[in-house]
């Protein structure tokens, strides 16, 4: 039986598909519409490829409502970091970069890597992450606006501030149904009442958790969590003439580092196993970053435990922290 991999490039208007079978690849382009979406299901069945594992890169909205569309039609999705893509294509030193190209290189490394299957998100978490997307959005046009202040015109700063008072009544708005709609899901009120035991974690930073950070079941240990967003310490030695210093390996879920910076900090001040972890490491002389990183580290650690156990934060529970 002939194996049937489509490798997506994925764009805000259109996408390039890339059909490999037996070796072989056929390119179509289409529309990022449902219109576009029917008829890759046409042109794929004219192929005699009635069921193929898709996959595209991790992109941020452009993608998902193709992935959907090709889950609830039965096909194998998965959706990878980009940066895997990009290192496969190095691996076969190609150098001219388009479309068609890339949706190529995406199809061969589905094949030779078979990536795991993406899982669809319930519709309660596609809405809450909507949502907690827009509200962020908002809040760094609003960051935006009050930058401009200090440097605008006289003329137009009663209309910036008027903006910076509609977006932050949006936000408010937004903050509102978020929090009416993790009330109303049992299983969201359940996750977020054992979010809230830990401190440190608020009202803004739970939310983000929950709605980026949904499917635990796919972790088998909490460093797979680590890695995943980004937080895994990144070393470069060579031989006995290279050694690099440790950095933080960035290549993961931005958005859940971002949402674990500020936590991290305020844990310092209200949590007495987070202070004492805090003034471990200002002991060794660890510099501001990395004790910031690895408070984050441990902050994942916790969180990971008290979704997959069920119980509530506890300061007197030691753990063998990996």
């Amino acid at each position: 039986m002939s194996t049937s991999v489509l490798g997506i490039d994925i764009a805000k208007q259109r996408f390039e598909a890339a059909l490999l079978v037996n070796s072989k690849i056929k390119n179509k382009s289409f529309k990022n519409s449902t219109e576009g979406f029917e008829s890759l299901s046409l042109w794929l069945e004219k192929q005699g490829s009635r069921k193929v594992h898709a996959c595209l890169e991790a992109t941020g909205n452009y993608g998902e409502d193709l992935a959907i569309y090709l889950h609830e039609a039965g096909h194998i999705v998965s959706i990878v970091n980009p940066a895997r893509i990009k290192g496969f294509a190095q691996s076969e030193l190609i150098r001219t970069k388009t479309d068609k190209v890339d949706a190529g290189i995406i199809a061969r490394f589905c094949l030779a890597m078979k990536p795991d299957t993406w899982i669809l998100p319930s519709m309660e978490i596609r809405i809450l992450r909507a949502l907690v997307r827009r509200a962020d959005s908002l809040i760094d046009m609003r960051s935006q606006e009050k930058n401009r202040i200090g440097t605008a015109h006289e003329s137009v700063i009663p209309l910036i501030k008027e903006h910076i008072s509609y977006l932050d009544q949006e936000v408010e708005k937004i903050r509102k149904q978020i929090a009416n709609l993790i009330e109303q899901d049992p299983k969201l009120k359940q996750k977020k009442d054992l979010l809230d035991s830990i401190p440190g974690l608020g009202k803004v930073t739970i939310p983000t958790i929950l709605a980026e950070l949904d499917n635990l079941e796919k972790f088998t240990h909490v460093r797979e969590v680590v890695a995943f967003i980004g937080l895994a310490p990144k070393e470069t030695l060579s031989g006995t003439s290279i050694k690099g210093k440790p950095r933080l390996c960035k290549i993961g879920h931005a958005r859940l580092r971002k949402a674990l910076y500020m936590p991290a900090l305020v844990s310092i001040q209200c949590n007495p196993v987070m202070t004492a972890f805090y003034n471990r490491l200002k002991e060794k002389g660890k510099n501001g970053k990395v004790i910031v990183c690895a408070i984050m580290r441990k902050l994942v650690h916790i969180i990971f435990g008290i979704l997959k156990s069920g119980k509530k934060y506890d300061p007197n529970y030691k753990p063998a922290f990996a």
